[in-house]
Parts: structure tokens; C-alpha cells; sequence
């Protein structure tokens, strides 16, 4: 008994933030208008792209059973109108997004998964279908689809600092990052390129906290990685401040210059600057791929 209290206790637990996330992004949703029509395409038919293995939030209805019978896993039969109209997110779950210089500004993970969210909000007004990364969420439409995405963007990941997942992308689909990308750059730029080879085109969203573009330290200063991993201490945080923004300058010009070699969109968006303004950028980037 006691250990069933327990699991509902812990899972209530993780369940209590996906309610304010859910209003918080459809309140932002709610500030762009999608004019009559929206987003809704006509589509390219309902001719066969390709067999793909079937993933958790897959309903039986897709699976082809034919298929299926010749291996020994079940597959998809995905069609290319349900292509050209999914959006894949990946959002930064890790330790390094839960920073934030002042309480009074949300952490960057709290911004990160709102604008997610309210960006798939408009996205299912408009007909597209969405989905998260890692196989964790296959592309699907509708109010279910949105809580099944907010219950995951609430888990955190307790790494560092996060690296794009490439998994479960679409062919000639289109993708959202969202993070900070203060980690290595390797991983985020052989996610890129594997997605522009499979003709997937998108945005990459960098998340920073305004303390991050500042850097408004002096003396004897110890700076510790929200992981707890890293740790620096200096007698001298003035003479740091140079070389730190000149690496930061470095970290946005060369997502800037993958995003043009992948056909990407990149831009910066500040925890204390409206999310309005993010929000709408994503719409009208996606809009554009």
C-alpha cells in the first residue's frame, strides 16, 4: 500500500505542472491570429511515401498489417501529405535550462516549453500535425495530441546541458529546436546536417538568460553548472568578461552561419523580452519553410 502511495504521490507530482503549462502556452497562442484559413495546406495526396517502424502513440488504425506480417515488428505506412505537414520538436529538458538570474523572470526551461507548446497550439489550429523528437511523441493532431506533448515537456533531464535529438524525424518534414546551445556545438551541428541531408528544414530557437548576455560579475566569483559538474572559481570575474562574451559572440555567429548552410532559421530570444515576439517569429519561420 505504502509503495502505491508513493508512485501516486510521485506521479501527481510530475503531473502538477502540466496544467499551467497548458494554460500558459494557449494563453500565448491565443495573442497571434491565423486569419481564416490558417496554416491548412491542400497537401501533396495521399500517395505512399515509405514503411517506417511503428512508435509509441502510433493508434492501430495506422499500422499496416501487411507489412507488418513479413517482420517481426509492426510498421507505418506514411503518405506524403502527412509529411510535408508534421513539425517535429526537440526542447532542451536539461539542468542547464532551469537557470535563471532573478525570480522575477522565468527560468529558461519555462520559457523553452511554453513557446514550444504554443507554437504546436497554432500549429494543430492550422492543420499541421505534431510531435516531439526521440520517437517520443509520433506527429498527430488534435487537443490529445497537445496534452500528451505538454505531460513530457514537464520532465526535466538531468544532464548538463542537452544535445538535439534526431530521432524520429521525417523526410522533407519540418523541425524546431529549442535551447540554449551553450554546450559543445559537435552535437548540435551533426543533428543539423543529418536533418538537412533527409531534406528536413526548420528553426533553431536559442534561449538565453538576460544575466547570460550581461555578464555582470566582479572579484572573486564561483560559477557552478546548474548540474553540479562544473565549477570555476576566479579572484577576477572582471577580466573574464571579455573573452566570455567574445566566446558567446563565437557560439551565436556559428549557429547563425549553420543555420544558413542547413537552410535553417536561427534567432535569440531573452527570458525577460515578451514572448510574443518569439512565438510570432517561429510561426512566420515555419511558415516560410
Amino acid at each position: 500500500m505504502t509503495k502505491a502511495l508513493t508512485l501516486r504521490s510521485d506521479a501527481q507530482g510530475l503531473a502538477a505542472p502540466m496544467p499551467a503549462l497548458l494554460a500558459a502556452a494557449d494563453q500565448l497562442a491565443s495573442t497571434v491570429m491565423l486569419g481564416d484559413h490558417g496554416r491548412r495546406r491542400a497537401g501533396m495526396g495521399d500517395i505512399f511515401w515509405q514503411y517506417r517502424p511503428a512508435q509509441q502513440g502510433d493508434e492501430a488504425r495506422a499500422i499496416d498489417w501487411r507489412r507488418s506480417a513479413r517482420a517481426d515488428s509492426n510498421f507505418v505506412a506514411d503518405k506524403e501529405w502527412q509529411i510535408a505537414q508534421s513539425v517535429l520538436l526537440w526542447v532542451d529538458q536539461s539542468a542547464a535550462m532551469q537557470f535563471t538570474s532573478d525570480d522575477n523572470i522565468s527560468t529558461k526551461s519555462a520559457c523553452a516549453r511554453t513557446l514550444a507548446l504554443a507554437t504546436a497550439i497554432l500549429l494543430t489550429r492550422g492543420g499541421e500535425r505534431v510531435g516531439l523528437t526521440g520517437r517520443r511523441l509520433p506527429p498527430k493532431r488534435g487537443a490529445g495530441q497537445i496534452r500528451q506533448m505538454a505531460e513530457l515537456l514537464c520532465k526535466n533531464d538531468n544532464s548538463d546541458f542537452g544535445s538535439p535529438d534526431t530521432q524520429g524525424l521525417l523526410p522533407h518534414s519540418r523541425a524546431l529546436f529549442i535551447s540554449d546551445f551553450l554546450g559543445g556545438i559537435g552535437p548540435t551541428k551533426a543533428a543539423l546536417f543529418e536533418a538537412a541531408d533527409r531534406g528536413i528544414k526548420g528553426c533553431i530557437l536559442q534561449i538565453l538568460d538576460p544575466q547570460e548576455e550581461a555578464f555582470p560579475f566582479s572579484g572573486r566569483t564561483s560559477f557552478h553548472s546548474m548540474g553540479g559538474s562544473i565549477t570555476h572559481e576566479t579572484l577576477s570575474a572582471d577580466g573574464l568578461k571579455k573573452r566570455y562574451l567574445d566566446k558567446l559572440a563565437e557560439r551565436k555567429d556559428a549557429l547563425q552561419t549553420l543555420a544558413r548552410q542547413t537552410g535553417w532559421q536561427f534567432h535569440t530570444h531573452h527570458t525577460n523580452a515578451p514572448a510574443t515576439s518569439a512565438l510570432l517569429w517561429l510561426y512566420q519561420s515555419l511558415e516560410a519553410q
